[in-house]
């Protein structure tokens, strides 16, 4: 249960509703997802973020489906329940296929494993990687 109320279009303030119209619009859906509704309590930082998320998600170096890729695989290691479907949905939505999900889940654990190893060793970085 979330810990704010979630801010439905149809009790949002004209401000609210003018960034759910965009987000709406910009990801072809008939529905805002509950982040955005409990980010809705604060209309400054609703749209600050999904200013943010349109920039930084946009097509640009990295096509879209690496882009959500790489949030999914920072969602699972942050241990963001609600970011990891929100993500998975995404990828998906953008072509992501369940081995492709294995994959990215397999390099995940990985990256996890050597990471906590190389830090708990405190291993000196070669002076080749600097």
């Amino acid at each position: 249960m979330s810990l704010v109320t979630l801010i439905e279009y149809a009790d949002a303030p004209p401000e609210v509703r003018a960034v759910y119209d965009d987000i709406m619009k910009t990801r072809g859906v008939d529905w805002i997802n509950n982040f955005w509704k409990a980010l809705a309590n604060n209309p400054a930082d609703l749209k600050r973020i999904w200013s943010n998320v349109k920039q930084v998600m946009a097509p640009g170096a990295l096509d879209p489906l690496v882009k959500e890729l790489v949030y999914l695989a920072v969602s699972v290691t942050n241990g963001c329940e609600y970011c990891t479907y929100s993500h998975t949905a995404a990828a998906r939505k953008k072509g992501m296929t369940d081995a492709m999900f294995m994959e990215l889940m397999a390099v995940v654990g990985l990256a996890n494993e050597t990471n906590r190893l190389s830090d708990g060793l405190r291993i000196d970085v070669d002076r080749q990687f600097k």
